[in-house]
């Protein structure tokens, strides 16, 4: 029988890296909504200060603080009311002079010459355009000075930046609508096998849902790549090689799921191999779960393959380590996120394979990270696990104490 000759997991992703170094990332222009999860592909610097004039952050008046010295409840101070800021008008004319304040609304632009605002709670109208003032002010008290927020020529946001709701914020406050962005990946899924059926059909005798084909397509939507189609095959030469030829040609990564092991069925390799000019670069990895992985890649049609495990858990997992974690690196991807918890059993680790071990997590300030086990075939475990660690090849395993870091499912 033909052993596999397995690579690293970091083997593997390093040698679709050197591939599509230069081919597979391309930028494009997307407007603020349409950006929403997608990553910065250059530093945004901010262009003016925000805000651009000095901002009121309550209803109040807009007073000199000097003038307010001696303010208190039992002796206010009186000053002359000269006027009233309007929201979204030019109130630039107004000025604030020895013994005079201003009405200034939350947001309200804060007139020359006033250096605070006192909080309307404070304040009480007199006849003749008159206010006494009951409170004392401090300078600055109840502004934000002119970028304050955010200063011009700073940078908003880096390369690599996943971009969230508030991150858009930032850029719509200061003008930005125009943002370059690294283009997603499109995805075409293609899950193999005979004994498959769609999840709205009853399994006969020997059949299984098909499970893959959601778990690696709804990874692929929520790291924000484009899934272009989702096929279901037999395992027949002429369908799968129909499937692969008609996805090289508008995706960049085809992810096929079945069809990887050593069984007599397996036709995975052949015909990545036959799909892709730069042929199979890898044929299994060092990894538990997921060793038989196949990987390749076509320069021609810039495409990506990887074959993955029929196993759900190894296929996510798997999936994760090496397409994820590629498309992260190329595009300076800010760390995943990670939990450092402890373990609170013993875990083993497989021999001269990189381990990845499914936990739900326990407790919050101090996390206790316990295993959950996965027989092949099982999803349930995988809905059940919060993420997983990772134990390195050369790892015995863990002991309870041992503190690792869980990979948090996104």
């Amino acid at each position: 029988m033909k052993l596999l000759k397995v690579d690293t997991v970091n083997e593997a992703r390093s040698k679709l890296a050197d591939c599509c170094a230069g081919t597979m990332l391309q930028t494009e222009m997307r407007g603020l909504l349409d950006a929403a999860g997608c990553i910065l592909a250059e530093d945004i610097y901010s262009k003016e200060n925000i805000p651009p004039y000095r901002r009121s952050i309550m209803d109040g008046y807009a007073v000199r603080s000097r003038d307010l010295g001696a303010a208190g409840d039992m002796i206010p101070t009186m000053l002359k009311v000269k006027g009233e800021v309007l929201l979204g008008s030019d109130s630039s004319d107004l000025n604030v002079e020895p013994g005079c304040c201003v009405y200034v609304p939350t947001g309200g632009y804060v007139p020359d010459g006033a250096d605070s605002v006192v909080m309307i709670e404070y304040c009480e109208a007199f006849g003749a355009g008159m206010l006494a003032v009951s409170k004392s002010a401090s300078p600055g008290e109840n502004v934000v000075q002119v970028g304050e927020d955010i200063s011009e020529g700073v940078m908003l946001l880096p390369k690599g930046r996943k971009l969230r709701p508030q991150d858009l914020g930032v850029l719509a406050a200061c003008g930005v609508t125009e943002i370059p962005v690294f283009a997603p990946w499109k995805v075409t899924v293609i899950s193999t096998g005979d004994e498959l059926v769609s999840p709205d059909r009853t399994p006969g005798p020997g059949q299984i849902r098909d499970i893959n084909t959601y778990t690696i397509a709804s990874r692929s939507i929520a790291e924000g790549f484009d899934v272009v189609r989702t096929v279901y095959v037999k395992d027949e030469r002429d369908a799968i090689v129909n499937a692969l030829e008609t996805a090289k040609a508008d995706s960049d990564l085809v992810v096929m799921s079945g069809g990887s092991s050593q069984g007599k069925k397996d036709m995975t390799a052949e015909l990545i191999e036959g799909a892709a000019d730069h042929g199979v670069l890898t044929h299994g990895i060092a990894a538990k779960p997921g060793k038989p992985t196949i990987t390749g890649f076509d320069r021609k049609s810039r495409t990506l393959f990887i074959g993955l495990p029929g196993h759900p858990a190894a296929a996510l997992m798997v999936y994760e380590q090496i397409l994820i974690e590629l498309w992260r690196k190329m595009t300076c991807l800010e760390k995943e996120r990670t939990v450092r918890a402890q373990i609170n059993v013993n875990i083993p680790s497989a021999p001269g394979r990189m381990t990845s071990q499914l936990v739900r997590l326990r407790g919050e300030d101090s996390p206790v990270a316990e295993p959950v086990f996965a027989r092949s075939g099982m999803i349930s475990p995988v809905s059940e696990a919060d993420g997983y660690f990772v134990m390195t090849e050369n790892q015995e395993g863990i002991r309870p104490g041992d503190m690792v870091d869980v990979h948090l499912w996104k």
